[in-house]
């Protein structure tokens, strides 16, 4: 597999409680490829991230996919509404916040007894190679298909169309290089009757590029959803998202249902030091056909926080580095493509920006109109089915804007194993039940029910003194009666 990502953006406008108009859908494109070679196996989309982050000022959508094969097979077309403005963005955004809010299960308490009067104890615990095509303007009556904007974004060609006619889009798409597969006509074609203009991209021939870069794309209006009928285009039977939603508050999908994973029915399993929650999930996705998403969490994150972790590339961050320990976009995966002799700064209208200047601009983007200094960042997921993605994704505010934890405590275990003991002595292991008796039967010790939380730990530390002080007078009773009989 290999990972690539697109990042597309939006603004937005809210209304004065802060919960966002649900209206037009921006976001994840779909994936046009031409036919592959013979011997090559076509490429799917197996899974994607997307985050989205809204203000009273702007939302921004930041899109990243995972896909089998060669980067060089992907051609991307998005939805939008009138000109946006592109820029390049970094991955390491999105490893940043699945570090910080990956679920994590926990198990819960050991419930092994340990005989009183003994130290120590416990349990055991889509780019094509050639250039996109322009289309020449300057007719009398407007053409069906307008190309807006065009320009190189680092190693992308970038085209903006505006279409008044479905046919005529789909026409200039397959003669650019944008294979559209036929049962995804009507797809277009909805979007296009809808009143959406759309950017379509793709690498620049010669670039050099071994993986697709993310991108930035900002578009005024305001939006809670994802097209996820677009989205359906170059996806398998079955495809993994993950979205986080930074915003003001907790979201929840409108028009798809959604389901949490209750800590309740958490069982850890000690044997394997691990949890059902995987198994919950799939039984979850199969009761709803792989048509609904899981609220996984929805918690408060500090911006400093955030920021420290994506502007150090993984390195700081209170939560421990990130599993690569290093950035996962190098700096060279960010300069301009293009001829550096032609004096234009080696790309066609553009800048060069450094990865730590691509990770401020999103920063930048990423926390715009918000008051700070915390945001609530939900998290959601899903293994969609192909056939379910059949309308565009909303989002409303949640009634209840408690958080949910991503740290997860198990309710009840399984296949739990504790010692064995001989006086203080530990001869083996067995269940929980046998290692009761082994504790019980042992003379003057007495089995304590086990204690959880550290609201116990008085009351522990009290019990254990009377009984081994019981214990003691015991022992002194029969010496005596000894000594008497003699």
């Amino acid at each position: 597999m290999r990972r690539s990502a697109l990042v597309v953006g939006i603004a937005a406008a809210t209304s004065a409680l802060g919960l966002l108009v649900e209206d037009d859908a921006f976001a994840c494109g779909g994936c046009f490829q031409p036919p592959p070679p013979p011997a090559q196996k076509a490429s799917d989309i197996t899974d994607e991230r997307m985050l989205l982050s809204v203000s009273p000022l702007q939302s921004t959508l930041y899109d990243q996919i995972e896909y089998s094969g060669s980067p060089s097979s992907f051609a991307w077309v998005l939805p939008i509404h009138g000109t946006v403005d592109v820029g390049l963005s970094a991955d390491i955004l999105f490893d940043s916040f699945d570090e910080l809010t990956a679920t994590q299960v926990t198990a819960p308490p050991p419930n092994c007894p340990t005989p009183s009067g003994c130290n120590g104890g416990g349990g055991v615990g889509c780019g094509a190679s050639s250039q996109v095509g322009s289309y020449s303007a300057g007719h009398d009556t407007p053409p069906p298909v307008t190309v807006t904007k065009q320009e190189n974004v680092g190693p992308y060609d970038t085209v903006q169309l505006h279409a008044t006619d479905a046919g005529a889009l789909n026409t200039w798409l397959a003669q650019n290089g944008f294979e559209i597969p036929a049962p995804e006509i009507p797809v277009i074609d909805a979007y296009v009757a809808e009143g959406f203009d759309f950017l379509a991209m793709k690498l620049l021939p010669n670039t050099g590029v071994k993986a697709m870069r993310p991108v930035r794309v900002t578009t005024p209006g305001a939006s809670l959803s994802l097209p996820l009928r677009m989205a359906s285009i170059g996806t398998g039977v079955i495809v993994g998202i993950t979205i986080w939603i930074v915003a003001d508050g907790r979201y929840e999908p409108q028009n798809f249902p959604f389901y949490h994973i209750d800590d309740s029915a958490l069982v850890w399993d000690w044997s394997t030091s691990a949890s059902n929650y995987t198994t919950l999930r799939a039984q979850n996705e199969g009761a709803l056909r792989n048509a609904g998403w899981e609220i996984e969490s929805s918690i408060s994150l500090n911006e400093q926080t955030i920021t420290n972790v994506i502007l150090s590339g993984g390195q700081n961050n209170a939560y421990g580095n990130l599993s690569s320990g290093q950035s996962s976009d190098p700096s060279q995966d960010y300069l301009p493509v293009g001829d550096p002799d032609a004096g234009d700064g080696g790309a066609e209208g553009g800048m060069i920006e450094t990865a730590d200047e691509v990770r401020a601009d999103d920063v930048r983007a990423l926390f715009a109109g918000m008051a700070g200094p915390s945001v609530r960042v939900t998290r959601i997921r899903s293994d969609i089915a192909h056939a379910a993605m059949t309308a565009d994704l909303v989002f409303r505010a949640s009634t209840d804007q408690s958080e949910i934890s991503n740290i997860r405590t198990a309710s009840r275990s399984v296949n739990e194993t504790c010692p064995i003991y001989d006086g203080c002595n530990v001869t083996g292991s067995g269940t929980p039940a046998q290692a009761q008796a082994s504790v019980s039967n042992h003379g003057c010790a007495a089995s304590l029910p086990p204690k959880r939380g550290s609201a116990a730990t008085f009351e522990a530390i009290a019990a254990l003194t009377a009984l081994a002080l019981a214990c003691t007078a015991r022992i002194r009773r029969r010496a005596a009666r000894k000594a008497y009989r003699r």
